[in-house]
């Protein structure tokens, strides 16, 4: 079946204790557009070889893709990880998953999924992936700390969470480096690594020790 269904509720991870976390100490910018910049003029500059390259995603693993928008990583991956492979396509906007479902469909790519999740709440599958992308995109989640908290309990072992942005200001549709990084660590991820790319850096973060929410402190901009 192509293009196939919205994961039910039950395939969720519980919220824990999430709701607890801070509210962001920065600004957060608007949603304005599913996709970041042309698709052609990305390929151009090498982005979606250089991050996957990096992460060394390949054949049979699940990544998940937060923040889909138009898709642009959604239809590279699918055929990067193949039959036995998945790739999860997650938006908090309904209309952008619905357009994403029809790319999905018209490109004939079986192992794409698709979630809607919120601001606080990826909604992915627990233990189910292997790399979590959010690609230019950071900077407008509105509840970073709750969703990174309930993505924890998503990752398989070992598995890594990869952000791209830009080295500007949340309101203008970026992140600096040192704030993404406080921002993750606060929940307890690992940095593992911090690369520059052509525009914009990758940082790619593991697993570490879980943090009680309660002693969560909110990163200041």
């Amino acid at each position: 079946m192509l293009a196939g269904p919205v994961l039910a509720q039950d395939q969720m991870p519980a919220a824990g204790r999430a709701e607890t976390m801070p509210a962001v100490g920065r600004p957060v910018a608007k949603i304005v557009s599913p996709a970041w910049d042309r698709e052609q003029r990305r390929d151009q500059r090498g982005e979606f070889a250089d991050v996957v390259k990096a992460l060394g995603i390949g054949p049979g693993q699940t990544v998940a893709d937060i923040g889909a928008g138009a898709g642009y990583y959604t239809v590279r991956l699918s055929p990067l990880v193949g039959p036995q492979g998945r790739v999860i396509a997650q938006d908090i906007e309904a209309r952008y998953i619905q357009d994403l479902r029809k790319r999905v469909a018209a490109e004939k790519l079986e192992n794409v999924r698709f979630v809607r999740g919120t601001e606080s709440d990826p909604k992915l599958p627990v233990g189910a992936v292997d790399v979590a992308l959010m690609i230019h995109m950071y900077h407008e989640i509105g509840q970073p700390y709750a969703l990174l908290s309930r993505l924890r309990a998503s990752l398989k072992p070992g598995g890594r969470v990869a952000i791209v942005d830009l080295e500007r200001e949340p309101q203008y549709h970026g992140m600096p480096r040192d704030l993404l990084v406080c921002e993750v660590r606060a929940v307890g991820y690992e940095l593992e690594k911090l690369t520059d790319l052509e525009v914009g850096y990758l940082a790619v973060f593991r697993l570490g020790a879980p943090v009680d929410a309660a002693k969560v402190k909110a990163c200041r901009g």
